[in-house]
């Protein structure tokens, strides 16, 4: 059984008499866009985000995001030294200019991914992980189903052209959003502009660090078969957005309506985070512990992204389960905080258990139980 309880969290305006007038997303001269905020996850405009398409050097951001992980779960080292193939330094495209039979350190690699876009960075990354750029796909793979990227297949950690290779602008979102939240330590390095490397200064290939001081990230890519491709954040006072374009005609083309649609989402748009990680949003009774009373909220932070100006119209809800009984695990799903605005679910979280209620004793088990037949009696 369920109970609904409205949750004051959110005070009355005056704005809550009209709605917040916004104007039609701008056209984007792309075969598929999409904008996202990162912290919610709102997708503020889109079209065709789910094509399947060739994303180019675009999955070079899937190379750096396992080398991250990897560098984050102790396995590997910025400082250690990756001894250079003969396929690393014959892989043709872009690159960084290793030389076969060298060693280069991990840092001085994953600058040359993600700066220089290089391919034999890139595949000397791939073996040094995995032994080989055939394993590290596969690693690539199980890391794109664990996002949720569910229209995307790698087949080279470098994005060159190769048969059933394709992602879609949403899914190369959803990584870049992991790559901004999972690893901030070394999201600093998607925003340098230039990475010099065996006397070779190359610059990013983002014309957008240039042009807009928002933007702090994340990767191009080019291909004729894929066009001209970008995935482009940019933060501005509390907001950040994900802006990503495939197909565009030229640099600077996908340059340009990458800063359209993020001038659009920052005009109209902002984030709020409506709950702490550990906010208690209510109390709630329990039956046969050893307290009687327990803590309800959110084990994470949870932002929503509204049309500014908007806030003041929310509205809350949580659907609690009527009967709560011991024993209770920090984590345990007992219910849902709903948030709406003018009638559209923005927020649908889990209300969680904030602290562990164990199972009472016997003699107060059996006087809950008594109580609790007359309360859903009376109920």
């Amino acid at each position: 059984m369920i109970t609904s309880l409205l949750l004051g969290l959110f005070a009355a305006g005056t704005v809550s008499a009209q709605s917040v007038l916004i104007p039609s997303p701008p056209q984007i001269a792309a075969s598929s866009f999409i904008l996202m905020d990162p912290a919610s996850g709102r997708v503020i405009m889109e079209d065709n985000s789910r094509e399947r398409l060739p994303p180019a050097s675009l999955t070079k951001m899937m190379t750096a995001y396992i080398v991250e992980r990897e560098l984050d779960e102790g396995r590997i080292s910025m400082s250690d030294m990756v001894p250079i193939s003969v396929k690393a330094w014959r892989t043709e495209g872009s690159r960084t200019f290793v030389q076969e039979g060298t060693e280069v350190s991990v840092e001085d690699l994953l600058r040359g991914v993600i700066i220089q876009s290089g391919n034999d960075a890139s595949v000397a990354l791939a073996e040094f992980v995995a032994g080989s750029e055939d394993a590290f796909v596969d690693i690539m793979n199980q890391q794109a189903e664990i996002l949720g990227m569910n229209d995307t297949n790698f087949a080279t950690a470098t994005g060159l052209p190769a048969p059933d290779q394709f992602s879609t602008a949403r899914d190369l979102a959803i990584l870049a959003r992991a790559i901004i939240n999972d690893y901030p330590e070394n999201y600093p390095l998607y925003a340098e502009k230039h990475f010099t490397f065996n006397n070779i200064r190359q610059p990013n290939r983002n014309s957008l660090l240039w042009r807009d001081d928002s933007v702090d990230g994340l990767k191009t890519g080019h291909t004729q078969e894929a066009g001209y491709c970008l995935v482009a954040s940019a933060r501005r006072n509390d907001t950040r957005l994900i802006a990503a374009v495939m197909g565009a005609s030229s640099t600077t083309v996908r340059a340009q309506e990458i800063q359209k649609m993020l001038n659009y989402g920052f005009r109209y748009y902002q984030t709020e985070r409506l709950f702490s990680t550990g906010q208690e949003l209510m109390q709630a009774r329990v039956w046969s512990g050893t307290t009687d009373q327990l803590s309800l909220g959110t084990l994470e932070d949870v932002y929503v992204t509204i049309p500014r100006g908007s806030r003041d119209s929310l509205e809350s809800v949580i659907e609690l389960d009527t009967v709560i009984k011991a024993p209770v695990s920090v984590g345990d799903e007992l219910g849902r905080v709903k948030v709406t605005l003018e009638g559209e679910t923005v927020v649908d979280q889990p209300v969680l258990a904030l602290s562990d209620v164990p199972e009472g004793g016997f003699f107060k088990r059996i006087w809950d139980a008594i109580k609790l037949f007359f309360f859903q009696l009376f109920e």
